[in-house]
């Protein structure tokens, strides 16, 4: 999703003969170096005020405003580019990739929301991703999603990031940009498919809330794992937990931890047999994902334009297909030998293996430890918001009698229910 500077060395071509008329562009047009800093400044002054509503002001309706503002400017002003959730496949090449210069703003976009969300939890998603605000404001009547489902589709979100890194990182494309289901929608034009799959997440939402950054979105991985450790964390009752539950009723994502009693002695041993299981599980999971990952390495390698023109010329060389493609035709053209080709995929396929093992271990990882963390029992005395899939959206706040009494508004049914 990053704007690419380019000038023409030679004038194109003039058809005038055939009639044939040059394609427009489809991608962004580059931008002035001001306007790139801008867009920092607004990303850097929005994750600031995003941070202030949700812990300190505690401001449901400033958080509804700013995510308001942030899909009109990042997402239909500024087309959804620069995306920070794309911009870790920058990233990626960045690091692999020596002769990739990463442009300041992707850099920044990528980092900045990282760094916020060390310090205050996930303040971009409150308020400030255009994805993100654009599926809260859909928000109308959330149905809970059962636990074990959800900790099931949120590991989608981790072998996405992992193959869009692999991706990324071996030269493959951006696949988070080309599958992207909300920048068609934010530019007003797309791929049918791409379009229709933006409309039918945002109905979607209409009933569960966020789709695409619970179960989806690569780049909330990261920022969930930042926001665990998070300095300052959203806190739902100013005092002392009632133990009234609203909070846990209010939240659309099932981002609040319950609070917990003592657990009797049986239900503490089956509890630690079954920790033992899982345990155990671990290395079969990470050797499991391992194995998997390399086949699908192999595999995705025939992704890369170098691997599949190289398997196509040895295909027509052998007599295994009749004819050449266009893409064949153009490497024979230019009399290469074929026996770089050959090397070129040959280490870009061992490339990939290496890195889909890299994601199987990963995913098998990530895995086991959901499973570990099921049985694992942590005392909480009050109800919390999950530090690492709260999206501090506020909403639990005016639902808490405790917040009410703070605010001065008298606590009865009437107001629990309009401030919900």
């Amino acid at each position: 999703m990053i704007p690419i500077l380019a000038a023409a060395r030679f004038p194109p071509p003039e058809f005038s003969e055939t009639g044939h008329q040059l394609p427009a562009l489809t991608g962004v047009a580059a931008r002035a170096m001001s306007l790139e800093y801008l867009d920092i400044a607004v990303l850097v002054i929005a994750l600031a005020l995003a941070s202030w509503l949700s812990l300190r002001k505690r401001s449901r309706r400033g958080i509804v405003w700013l995510g308001i503002f942030s899909v009109l400017y990042f997402g239909f002003w500024r087309k959804g580019c620069i995306c920070s959730i794309g911009s870790i496949q920058n990233v990626a090449q960045a690091i692999f990739d020596p002769a990739y210069a990463i442009p300041f703003s992707a850099l920044a976009f990528c980092i900045a929301p990282l760094l916020f969300a060390l310090l205050f939890g996930r303040s971009f998603c409150a308020a400030v991703c255009p994805h993100g605000a654009l599926q809260d404001l859909m928000v109308i009547k959330p149905v809970k999603v059962p636990s074990w489902l959800e900790q099931s589709l949120r590991l989608i979100a981790y072998t996405y990031l992992g193959l869009a890194l692999i991706f990324a990182a071996t030269g493959g494309g951006y696949i988070i940009c080309q599958f992207d289901p909300f920048i068609p929608i934010f530019r007003l034009s797309g791929s049918a498919v791409m379009v229709g799959a933006g409309i039918a997440l945002l109905v979607l939402g209409l009933f569960v809330a966020r789709p695409y950054c619970r179960f989806l979105c690569p780049y909330g991985v990261l920022l969930g794992l930042a926001s665990s450790v998070s300095k300052w964390r959203v806190k739902i009752t100013p005092d002392t937990c009632t133990q009234c539950r609203l909070c846990e009723q209010s939240c659309p994502f099932g981002a609040i931890n319950k609070s917990t009693f003592d657990a009797p002695a049986r239900s503490v041993t089956t509890d630690k047999r079954r920790l033992a299981i899982m345990f155990s599980l671990l290395p079969v999971l990470l050797a499991l994902g391992f194995f998997l990952g390399g086949i699908s390495g192999g595999a995705l390698a025939r992704k890369h334009r170098d691997v599949d023109l190289a398997e196509r010329i040895h295909l027509e060389n052998t007599g295994s297909v009749q004819g050449t493609t266009d893409e064949s035709a153009a490497f024979r053209a230019t009399g290469k030998p074929e026996e770089d080709l050959f090397k070129e995929a040959t280490v870009l396929r061992a490339r990939y293996v290496r890195a889909g093992r890299l994601c199987g271990v990963w995913v098998g990882l990530v895995a086991g430890l959901k499973l570990i963390s099921l049985v694992i029992r942590r005392k909480l005395n009050d109800y919390e918001a999950d530090q690492t899939r709260c999206l501090s959206c506020a909403r639990c706040f005016k639902s808490c009698p405790q917040e009410l009494q703070r605010l001065g508004i008298p606590v009865t049914v009437t107001s629990l229910a309009e401030n919900k």
